[in-house]
């Protein structure tokens, strides 16, 4: 088989989108099968979708160039239209309604999952067109644009025009139509005009080898996949134990964060999308669609909290296949990889994309998985010891490699690291870096004892006791009344809320009182939060690069988990932490998801939807939700 050609694939400019340009991060939901995801606008344009697997190359990249990158748009043909885009309830399938003087239609996108039937097949995108009043006329435009816009493909139309097959060295999808397609130099287009309780299925999805047609589903078929995928999602979330206040924004996170789960081997990946910019026109954008020990360990807590052991169990076996791997190749635990368990996450710029908005560089793959960051190892060690205590004991062999793991945390955890935000600058004494560190060897002392497993005891408590020293003596600013971001420095840090959700300090601690009231200051007197939106740190240059950018969603709800546990039953300090967290609510998007950070305008910066964020609202919503009704 030839080579893909990798140079950028030429385009006709009559095909551009000027009108429509980029939408808000915000302007999208997410749909997914477990394997990809596609984010989908509320303009009814799948702006961004990798096939077969998350971190495969882009088919649909608009998000990242709106000219090149590739979409698929369905959308009425007459303007003057205005949208609403909505779940199904208790689903991860996306409804996208427009409303005109003409009619009201939608689409309906889904990804099947939880079933095989004869309409089924691995990886389809399905988008039904309904129309529920009047009459509505559909342009649909399919322009793939394949490795991310940088392999050209060869359209094929076939069953009188109603099949088009999209052809690549790599990877061949077929798109089923049920009305004659136009083929176009980037793809293919129609128009369908529909009635009142008319509708129309579209269906694309990759095809094996040998085949060399799509059927496109009948009405029939369309109807059982819908109902098939709705089934699957609300007997997933039927078993979610929480039924508190802020029940339907926990359940939509909890959809998202199994919508990231890559079902194949257990893993979870931080966000399914790369290169979304932390800051307009900034060089901070990076990959995501990778597998974060730190992100997954947080999001395996998430799930136990909510009732989910199964998300657990098959991490956990993910991280068991990664530390035998490390073991047989003696090699240490890298901070992150691909989802199916490859280490090598060579980062790479696409020079001929522009960048979400002109952000560049454009990145796929992730410079930082090999960097030291230390804190991942008590992340880790915590995700076990509550995955033993919750769901059920874990193996000796689990114990070996943990436990080496835990002696080579006491031997190294002076050692300066890359820290919890992976900066790329120099090295340094992180704080939260010894944090867990001490935890690392907490959780090993505790799964010890709790299982009696053979372990160094005696070397591992003393090094416990000495980090916990050494934290309580550099780690704390008599000046700044707070603890800090390294030994012996004077900057804040947003990931230190996190010491009494670890069981580090107490959340009554004087210290963590005062460092609570630290950052809860504004910015320009010292602290890191504004409108309870929270910074991660507040000076430049720290992680290498220049430019600002926008509050990180995490750390917000951080800040309401750590007020929550320091009011106990007070109900004034309750109803402090009640109010952040119903102002962090507003901030969701219209469908309750969220990016990475929030920017000065309250519009959404960073990778989308980020697991990270949802993990940390689900924990800030128990405990709020707990403390609450304890104090009635």
């Amino acid at each position: 088989m030839t080579p893909p050609d990798r140079s950028p694939p030429s385009f006709d400019p009559q095909a551009k989108r000027p009108e429509r340009g980029y939408l808000p991060i915000e302007d999208h939901g997410v749909i997914g099968n477990m394997r990809t995801c596609a984010l989908i606008g509320v303009d009814g344009t799948v702006d961004w979708l990798c096939l077969p697997n998350v971190d495969s190359p882009s088919v649909f990249g608009a998000l990242l160039d709106t000219n090149k990158g590739g979409y698929f748009q369905i959308a009425p043909r007459d303007e003057g239209f205005s949208t609403k885009q909505m779940y199904f309830p208790d689903t991860n399938i996306l409804i996208t309604r427009f409303l005109s003087a003409n009619g009201v239609g939608e689409v309906e996108d889904l990804m099947p999952a939880g079933g095989t039937t004869k309409a089924t097949a691995r990886d389809q995108l399905v988008r039904r067109i309904r129309v529920m009043r009047g009459e509505v006329t559909f342009r649909i435009q399919c322009h793939p644009a394949f490795d991310y816009a940088r392999v050209d493909h060869e359209t094929t139309l076939c069953q009188d025009g109603r099949v088009a097959i999209f052809t690549t060295p790599s990877l061949t999808l077929g798109f089923a139509s049920p009305i004659p397609l136009t083929s176009t130099k980037r793809g293919v287009e129609a128009e369908i005009t529909l009635g009142e309780g008319e509708t129309a299925v579209f269906v694309l999805r990759p095809l094996d080898d040998g085949e060399h047609c799509l059927p496109a589903p009948t009405a029939g078929e369309a109807q059982e996949l819908f109902e098939m995928t709705a089934t699957f999602w609300r007997r997933w979330l039927s078993a979610c134990s929480y039924k508190g206040r802020w029940r339907e924004m926990v359940h939509r996170s909890a959809l998202a964060l199994k919508l990231l789960t890559f079902e194949p081997t257990g893993a979870i990946v931080a966000a399914p999308t790369t290169s979304l910019p932390e800051a307009l026109g900034g060089a901070r954008n990076w990959d995501y669609r990778y597998s974060w020990l730190r992100d997954a360990a947080f999001t395996v807590y998430g799930f136990l909290r909510v009732g989910f052991p199964e998300e657990a169990a098959r991490f956990m076996d993910w991280i068991e296949a990664r530390c035998r791997d490390a073991d047989k190749e003696k090699l240490q635990l890298q901070i992150m990889y691909a989802v199916d368990g490859r280490r090598n996450l060579k980062e790479e710029t696409l020079e001929h994309l522009e960048g979400y908005k002109g952000s560049r560089p454009v990145r796929i793959g992730n410079g930082a998985h090999d960097q030291l960051q230390l804190d991942v190892y008590g992340e880790l060690l915590d995700s076990v010891y509550l995955y033993n205590k919750h769901v059920t004991p874990i193996s000796y062999d689990l114990w070996q490699h943990l436990r080496r793991i835990v002696d080579w945390v006491d031997q190294n955890w002076q050692l300066d690291d890359d820290g919890i935000w992976e900066v790329r600058g120099s090295r340094q004494p992180f704080v939260y870096s010894k944090l867990m560190c001490w935890v690392a060897l907490d959780r090993g002392l505790r799964l010890a004892d709790k299982r009696s497993f053979p372990a160094d005891r005696a070397k591992w408590l003393a090094t416990r006791d000495a980090i916990y020293e050494t934290i309580m003596t550099r780690g704390y600013s008599e000046k700044r009344q707070a603890y800090v971001q390294t030994l012996d420095g004077d900057q804040l840090d947003a990931s230190n809320l996190l010491m009494p959700l670890v069981f580090f300090s107490s959340p009554t601690d004087p210290r963590m009182i005062k460092t609570i009231d630290a950052i809860k200051k504004l910015p320009r007197d010292g602290g890191l939060t504004s409108d309870g939106l929270v910074y991660r740190y507040r000076h430049e240059g720290l992680d290498g690069l220049q430019g600002d950018e926008g509050s990180f969603n995490m750390c917000s709800f951080w800040l309401v988990e750590a007020l929550t546990r320091a009011a106990g039953t007070d109900r004034a300090k309750l109803d402090e932490a009640r109010l952040l967290f119903e102002r962090m609510l507003g901030y969701a998007n219209h469908v309750g998801l969220y990016a990475e950070e929030t920017g000065a305008g309250g519009e959404a910066l960073g990778n989308f939807p980020q697991a990270f964020t949802h993990l940390a609202l689900i924990s800030a919503a128990y405990n709020l939700d707990k403390a609450l009704s304890n104090a009635r």
